[in-house]
């Protein structure tokens, strides 16, 4: 194998990981309550934990390592990705075990941000389809990671996916050093420089459109389960379901980086949000035929990831001088989007709603996106008229 592949191969291995740490948890909660004897809303803040932890550690990371080596940050935030998994997979006390959470979730959005750079180096003619290719590793933890999860924990214990979690993460390290070629490092630049790109209001706008598309579809789907079930589907039959969705998120996934490649990927982002809001819509008018719904659900899971690499590529395109603090804030704006829309999902149904609401407060989510994506493809479509005196 080549460098490049066994460079993207890395890649995807290290989001496997993180994808494994973050799902996995959705399958062990009631394990979590009685090992550390609290509700399982209590058990949540663990997953909370995490989520500040990647919100935190994103910025940090491409604040103080901005002008180290790209190929050593990987390095480095595997390491801290082990040593976190390990901590909270030995934790005694829920004090501990938050502490823990957060630590592991702090290389989260910096890998994500780092490697899209690295990915699109190692690939510079096709730089969105290997971002896709990287972020395949996320989509493939998503269909593996509730039954890899659920396995251990039901026939070991929930502490060993943990352990598991900290070998990979050694595993990806090694991979890192052996695997990776020289990629070099971003330009120089000052503890100013890194936030420069801010003053404008394209990231902004990029980071706006970016939390309302993932809120508008974790607003469904974080209730994915009463969703089928209210629409008629059966409990036993959810695994299978689940199967479908993990399926269309990695087709999904590389259909937006392949697509982006061939057209642009402000144009996809564009058309992706239009679909998720289409198919959101649906879940809400198909509510009640989990035939439907079904269908509606598994294609809203495939616009989810189909436009994850296109902005991650957009948002470092529109941070020069700060491309490391660019891939950082968009991993920022989908937990962000994920925390918001999950909450506010939430909502109808604490006061008696049916679950299959929740599709149209997704949709409004991410149909604010398209108003914002729309004004940024004419903003950037009349610039380039500017240059080029047309």
């Amino acid at each position: 194998m080549n460098k490049v592949k066994t460079g993207l191969f890395t890649l995807a291995a290290g989001t496997f990981g993180f994808g494994i740490v973050e799902y996995g948890m959705m399958s062990i909660l009631p394990d979590l309550a009685i090992s550390y004897e609290v509700s399982i809303s209590g058990a949540g803040r663990l997953i909370s934990s995490y989520a500040l932890g990647v919100c935190a550690g994103a910025p940090l990371v491409a604040f103080f390592l901005r002008n180290a080596p790209l190929k050593r940050i990987l390095l480095l935030l595997m390491c801290v990705y082990a040593v976190g998994n390990l901590m909270f997979a030995v934790s005694e006390t829920f004090q501990l075990a938050l502490v823990a959470r957060f630590i592991s979730g702090m290389p989260h959005g910096a890998f994500f941000g780092t490697g899209a750079i690295v990915a699109s180096r190692l690939m510079p003619g096709r730089a969105t389809t290997s971002v896709a290719i990287m972020v395949m590793g996320m989509t493939v933890a998503n269909f593996l990671g509730v039954p890899i999860g659920s396995f251990l924990a039901n026939n070991f214990s929930w502490r060993w996916i943990f352990f598991f979690a900290t070998g990979w993460g050694i595993m990806t390290a090694v991979c890192c050093v052996k695997l990776i070629g020289d990629v070099g490092s971003l330009a120089h630049s000052s503890a100013k420089g890194v936030f420069r790109f801010l003053r404008r209001p394209e990231p902004w706008i990029l980071i706006g459109a970016t939390m309302l598309c993932n809120g508008g579809a974790f607003a469904m789907y974080s209730y994915v389960s009463p969703v089928m079930v209210g629409a008629g589907m059966s409990v036993a039959a959810m695994p299978v379901m689940m199967l479908l969705v993990g399926g269309s998120m990695c087709v999904g996934n590389m259909l937006g980086g392949t697509l982006s490649d061939r057209f642009s990927p402000l144009k996809v982002s564009l058309a992706i949000s239009i679909i998720m809001t289409v198919t959101l819509l649906a879940t809400y008018f198909t509510r009640m035929d989990f035939w439907l719904a079904g269908a509606s659900v598994v294609c809203v899971a495939g616009a989810l990831f189909a436009i994850s690499s296109p902005m991650q590529l957009l948002l470092i395109e529109y941070s020069k001088g700060g491309e490391l603090m660019g891939g950082a804030m968009v991993q920022v704006a989908f937990n962000l989007g994920n925390a918001i829309g999950a909450f506010l999902g939430g909502l109808p149904l604490a006061h008696g709603q049916s679950a299959g609401v929740t599709g149209l407060v997704g949709a409004t989510l991410s149909g604010l996106a398209i108003p914002l994506l729309g004004f940024f493809l004419l903003k950037v479509r009349s610039a380039k008229r500017i240059d080029t005196g047309k």
